[in-house]
């Protein structure tokens, strides 16, 4: 069965480029502030991640929330193996899928059919799966002859169609996905949100960044409330969502200030 674990673990950033004075004060702008720090080398530093503990087992279905730099990028990317903790210790059984950019990887003067078995192996699925499935996604893409010719005679709709047939022809354990997949050809739109969600559904553990209140109501169990690198709360969906909206209304409210007097105008 896939799991994950995550113990107490730390991501760090050290900022190289600008004066401390002025990453200070864009920091301290957003919703990173607190987090800005000097190390040992009295280099300015983000703690993107602060003794950070997680798990997650079969059938969970996770939603990230929070605010621009609360650690949601940083946590798929952790889970991902892109970004290495700087503290702390991470244990995951299964194979990871990350999707984050559908169209990384493609090679534009190789053939349709070549950049979906490659997509296949950057995936970890051998050919003959891959073979097996190849009638399913030709179908799924409606591309028919143009999968023989380079993907740089495509339009941008037909690449976004290979990519993403390739994409979802994997069955993964633990999937990873920063914001929801979106396609902008209507007409290809359905076909696609319904091949997403059989997607997800097959998957053991999914992990999606989101700001969509109807994504995450309608493919997670659980949301995970970040800010600042660590978490908030986490809970039944519908209830972390009320708490997340509360709490940033009170906010706005409070940014706004007192409502005008009556001859203030």
């Amino acid at each position: 069965m896939a799991s994950i674990h995550l113990n107490d673990v730390s991501v760090d950033f050290v900022l190289y480029q600008g004066s401390a004075r002025s990453l200070k004060k864009t920091l301290l702008r957003t919703s990173t502030s607190g987090v800005l720090k000097h190390d040992a080398h009295h280099r300015v530093t983000v703690k993107a991640l602060s003794n950070f503990s997680l798990t997650l087992e079969h059938g969970d279905r996770v939603g990230l929330i929070g605010g621009n730099g609360a650690g949601k990028t940083t946590l798929l990317r952790v889970l991902a193996g892109v970004y290495e903790p700087t503290a702390g210790r991470i244990r995951i059984e299964g194979r990871v899928t990350p999707l984050f950019d559908l169209g990384l990887g493609l090679d534009m003067d190789a053939s349709g059919y070549d950049n979906i078995r490659m997509r296949a192996a950057y995936f970890g699925i051998d050919g003959d799966e891959i073979e097996r499935k190849m009638e399913d996604i030709v179908a799924f893409t409606e591309l028919g002859d143009y999968l023989d010719l380079p993907v740089r005679t495509y339009s941008a709709g037909m690449t976004l169609r290979l990519a993403f047939a390739a994409a979802t022809a994997v069955d993964p354990e633990i999937l990873l996905m920063d914001e929801w997949i979106a396609v902008s050809d209507t007409k290809f739109l359905e076909k696609a949100q319904r091949r997403a969600e059989s997607f997800v559904n097959r998957s053991s553990i999914m992990v999606v960044a989101s700001h969509m209140d109807d994504v995450l109501r309608r493919l997670c169990n659980k949301v995970l409330w970040l800010e600042r690198g660590a978490v908030v709360c986490m809970g039944p969906v519908d209830e972390v969502l009320e708490a997340y909206h509360t709490r940033n209304a009170g906010e706005a409210r409070q940014d706004d200030g007192p409502a005008p007097r009556h001859g203030d105008e």
